[in-house]
């Protein structure tokens, strides 16, 4: 870089003390010296500025006629006050009257340092040079008496009338000072050329993090999204070599080595994968760096479909639609009915429901029918999970945020279900403190992970389910009335079992045909019909489906006291007779796991008589073949 500074000396004398300060830089041809001269004081600047000067310091009346002539800065050598008071402690020696002439930018408080100097000073103040000649003519008929003391004009002035004078000469702090202001000068400006560069090229086609190094390999450039995706703070990577920060960027030095740019290129970092654009920083036709933007992938437009792909691999689908439900009943053609015209908004909605009525199953359709069917469904049971562990598994967790934090941290599942659905079965379980962290996402739009200093902006469409209960909880205060209304603002009520009569045997049936593969199963008789329309069905559908399985398994549908059996060879009242015959009068302690691996072994014997293979026998019962062969192999 070119450091080079031109200097207008007042005279001989300070030209000299700076060859004596500065020789080696004047050697070097880092400093340019050039005397003061009257006759060309309003062209010196311009003179340096051609010889390669990128700042220049001048004195008095050099300093005024330079500034604003010239395209680069101009620091003034100021004449101190020490420097006065030393140049008329001189004068005074003399024994004639002191004239200090003076330029208007030159301060001296002759009042405050009156007490102190033992000869009285004349002051007189000049604007341009040409005043000058004025001011000494006056005291051409007084040669004899008067000595004048100022900078190089004025003195050169004097020399010219004959009268005595004392040169302002400047301390060494002084010129050091100047010096040193220069350079910064320069400095700076060459740094704030290079900035201005970076930037330019920045606007150019950088929208997201920025990350920039000089040739040094050096990073000079780091801003506040490259800051939150690559997790270092700015002070820690500042004027750090490149790749003993960040190695896995080493493909910004490939950039600068082959001097070809690189675009669009999908690199993979240590926790996220961007798309890079790499170029190379150019200052008059030199390469002095390399600059490189960057987005998180997941915000690329074009890359969203194998974003969901990767989701969807994860389950994060929604696989039932509207077709799937089993609805024969008035009741619940009603509710679909309503639900269809749900999934056509893009409002919160509120599903209420007995437990196994299906809530899951019809905000999975909503969410298939709906704009966003091909974004991802996230469905999470609130109940299931305790308050702690909802809040992180919903907002997401940061590296290091808690004990036991995953590496590299972990999204909420709020974050995976941007575009999408998330479906909150059982809020009416979330804890109050829960609730308004809640809500504070719903309003906002925009999550925060645990250990976090940043938000995330949110696309999501949310559903929410709860029973019942949910109305008690508003009134007695453990649910939030400004959370209930957020989100109810379309509600669906789903109709427990027993008020879709219509709808029983149709599902029976279903689970029947679903389950029994390869097993005889005999025809539904009529009382078995009415039993089962005229049941209440506490559990619903999920009640209906487990006594579906159990038909099929044992051929007898138990409700409670009242068992229906199409089993030919078993008869309950004379099981029951020998089993109470055999008890009675017995002091035995019963073994519970002994109790079950009886069941278990008749289970397994009745399927056998069936004719079923140790294959469907072991899908049937819902374990693997080695764990079945386990049961048969188990000695007494």
């Amino acid at each position: 870089m070119d450091r080079k500074i031109g200097i207008i000396a007042s005279d001989i004398g300070l030209k000299e003390t700076i060859e004596d300060l500065y020789g080696d830089d004047i050697e070097q041809g880092r400093i340019i010296i050039d005397i003061l001269d009257s006759d060309k004081i309003e062209k010196q600047g311009k003179l340096l500025e051609k010889k390669g000067a990128k700042a220049i310091v001048a004195r008095s009346g050099g300093y005024r006629y330079t500034i604003g002539n010239v395209n680069v800065p101009v620091i003034q050598l100021k004449i101190s006050t020490l420097d006065i008071l030393h140049s008329i402690k001189i004068a005074s020696k003399i024994n004639k009257n002191i004239v200090l002439v003076l330029s208007d930018i030159e301060n001296f408080d002759y009042d405050e340092w009156k007490a102190m100097i033992f000869s009285d000073v004349i002051i007189e103040k000049f604007v341009s040079q040409h005043e000058i000649e004025g001011i000494l003519s006056k005291y051409a008929s007084r040669q004899m008496n008067v000595v004048i003391v100022g900078g190089g004009i004025p003195c050169r002035v004097a020399q010219k009338y004959n009268i005595d004078y004392v040169h302002i000469g400047a301390s060494d702090d002084s010129i050091h000072e100047a010096i040193r202001r220069a350079w910064e000068m320069v400095d700076t400006l060459y740094e704030q050329r290079y900035k201005n560069e970076v930037l330019n090229t920045t606007l150019d086609g950088v929208h997201d993090a920025v990350l920039a190094v000089d040739k040094e390999e050096k990073i000079i450039l780091y801003n506040e999204r490259a800051h939150e995706l690559l997790k270092k703070d700015r002070e820690s990577v500042l004027d750090k070599k490149l790749l003993d920060v960040f190695p896995e960027l080493s493909f910004m030095m490939d950039v600068l080595k082959n001097r070809t740019n690189k675009y669009n290129e999908i690199i993979h970092l240590k926790r996220i994968v961007v798309a890079a654009n790499v170029s190379l920083l150019e200052i008059d036709d030199h390469i002095i760096g390399v600059i490189c933007s960057f987005q998180d992938i997941t915000k690329l437009q074009n890359l969203e479909k194998k974003i969901r792909y990767e989701l969807n691999k994860k389950g994060l689908i929604a696989r039932y639609k509207f077709e799937d439900i089993i609805a024969f009943d008035p009741v619940m053609k009603n509710t679909l009915a309503k639900a269809v015209k749900i999934g056509m908004s893009d409002c919160t909605a509120m599903i209420y429901g007995e437990s196994g009525t299906g809530k899951e199953m019809l905000a999975q359709s909503i969410h298939n029918y709906s704009n966003r069917r091909d974004e991802p469904f996230v469905a999470i049971n609130c109940a299931a999970i305790s308050e702690n562990l909802l809040e992180s598994e919903l907002f997401g967790y940061e590296e290091g945020s808690f004990t036991g934090a995953r590496k590299g941290g972990k999204p909420g599942l709020f974050e995976l279900a941007h575009r999408g659905t998330i479906f909150l079965d059982e809020i009416n379980s979330v804890s109050l403190n829960l609730q308004s962290k809640l809500l504070r996402v719903l309003e906002e739009m925009e999550v925060m992970r645990i250990g976090s200093d940043y938000v995330i902006p949110l696309d999501v469409r949310v559903l929410a389910a709860a029973n019942d209960g949910l109305k008690r909880k508003i009134e007695d205060g453990s649910f939030r009335k400004d959370l209930f209304y957020r989100l109810n603002i379309l509600e669906l009520n789903v109709p427990p079992l027993r008020d879709r009569k219509n709808d029983i045997l149709p599902i029976f049936k279903f689970y029947i045909d679903k389950y029994s593969k390869n097993i005889n199963i005999p025809q539904i008789d009529n009382e078995l019909k009415e039993k089962l329309i005229n049941y209440s069905w506490a559990g619903n559908v999920r009640e209906l489906r487990n006594i579906a399985q159990r038909y099929i398994i044992f051929e007898e549908v138990d409700f409670g006291d009242n068992k229906i059996s199409k089993a030919e060879d078993i008869s309950s009242k004379t099981k029951n007779e020998e089993v109470n015959d055999s008890l009675k009068g017995c002091n035995m302690v019963l073994d519970l796991k002994e109790i079950d691996r009886f069941v278990e072994m008749k289970v397994i014997k009745m399927l056998e008589d069936q004719g079923m293979s140790k294959n469907n026998i072991a899908k049937v019962l819902g374990i693997s073949r080695t764990s079945l062969w386990n049961k048969l192999n188990v000695k007494d």
